[in-house]
């Protein structure tokens, strides 16, 4: 009886694994996921060993996330007008020579800080046009709705997954022949996911629905979200975590270097345990049967990562920044995954893109901001007290949330 227990809680925690489509892309991902944070960690490392300024990293940072803030809009009109498997694979594609193009200037030892903050634009720029694609493409592969925050958190494995494997794959990498093979392996990762994409079998009826012109209907979309409350909320309290609390791991070379006396192995530690954490919230999170709580399960998450950044920023010992690191991703985890399905719970379909438009908008178009605004404070008052003043801001975030969903 508990092996048959175990059995289907298994099965459950998997279940949007039934649906093919879903299965290519969760295979396809997994691959060219770990060669993202791969190069994910390579260019911070890289742009520190060049410059030795936190507030250069944040300036890269702010390259490669201020164009989701300024087109995901458009985007979004696009992904509705255009096929969106079609543009989905120009993106990996387009990701792919990124990488390359990353990988030559620094194997030819050509690389400068300036060509790192042009490509982190194009690279920005690609990000816009894929995550917007990626948060409307969600029903093309799944067949029930009610299988849609099973199939986000899934996604939120893989995703945390390599977010775990690939960091310390690049601490060793980095080690032993430098950032340029790094952003090698993830050119070569994303042919895993294009071959993914060309394999699946996506129905008419789906195609029939991009038709819908919603050019004149972004107003009314915004219109449309400010007035439910819930979602309003969420989207506010998500722009928070994303401007305040998402961008952390943009310092991580500093606390690594700086704090606890590391190189390029600590770093991919704590990038790795931070991807752990991640990874164990978003198991927790698909093992949910049904969508309740969902408000209290996202206070939680923002106060448990509040605690967690006010630890960090008073340690000075790998173990307990490794613990503090792990507590602050499972939180943040909690907050992206069940503020997506709440509000992918509560929304029209006819208003899904406008509405999930704002949604990327307030997940990750905040996030340029934020990096500025870590690199600079952590240039002039510290790492440790940006993350203590980071917390602090969190936690009162999580409590004025909870206040307004009552």
């Amino acid at each position: 009886m508990p092996l048959t227990r175990i059995f289907t809680g298994i099965k459950h925690t998997f279940r949007a694994l039934q649906y093919r489509n879903y299965r290519m892309f969760f295979a396809g991902q997994s691959i060219s996921l770990i060669g993202m944070w791969i190069q994910n960690v390579a260019m911070g490392w890289l742009v520190y060993r060049l410059t030795g300024s936190a507030t250069l990293l944040g300036v890269v940072g702010f390259a490669e996330n201020i164009p989701i803030f300024l087109l995901t809009p458009l985007a979004g009109v696009l992904v509705d007008r255009w096929n969106r498997r079609r543009i989905f694979i120009i993106t990996q594609l387009l990701f792919m020579v990124q990488a390359f193009l990353m990988s030559f200037l620094t194997l030819t030892g050509i690389i400068q800080i300036w060509h790192i903050i042009l490509l982190s634009v194009v690279l920005g720029v690609i990000t816009a046009l894929d995550a917007t694609t990626r948060q409307s493409f969600w029903l093309e592969m799944i067949e029930n709705k009610e299988d849609l925050g099973n199939a986000i958190a899934l996604n939120s494995t893989v995703y945390n997954s390599a977010r775990l494997l690939g960091p310390a794959l690049a601490g060793f990498v980095i080690a032993a022949v430098g950032e340029g093979i790094c952003f090698l392996l993830n050119g070569i990762s994303y042919i895993a996911v294009i071959i993914a994409l060309m394999a699946m079998r996506l129905s008419q009826k789906v195609r029939e629905l991009r038709e819908a012109n919603l050019i004149q209907g972004f107003k009314e979309g915004i219109t449309y979200a400010s007035g439910i409350l819930p979602i309003r909320y969420t989207l506010l309290l998500l722009a928070l975590i994303s401007f305040i609390a998402n961008p952390y791991l943009v310092l991580m070379p500093v606390f690594a270097k700086e704090v606890l006396g590391g190189g390029a192995v600590t770093l991919g530690y704590l990038v790795g345990c931070s991807g752990l954490g991640a990874l164990i919230g978003a198991i927790f999170i698909a093992s949910q049967k049904k969508n309740h709580r969902l408000a209290d399960f996202i206070f939680g998450g923002a106060f448990i990562s509040g605690l967690g950044f006010v630890v960090f920023s008073i340690s000075k010992a790998l173990w307990l920044s490794l613990i503090s690191v792990f507590v602050i991703s499972f939180g943040i985890m909690m907050i992206i995954a069940f503020c997506n399905i709440l509000i992918q719970t509560i929304v029209d379909d006819d208003k899904r893109g406008r509405v999930m438009a704002l949604h990327i908008l307030a997940l990750m178009g905040m996030t340029p901001f934020g990096n500025l605004l870590l690199g600079g404070l952590s240039s002039r008052i510290s790492a440790p007290y940006t993350f203590m003043i980071v917390g602090v801001i969190v936690v009162l975030g999580a409590f004025a949330y909870r206040k307004k969903q009552q």
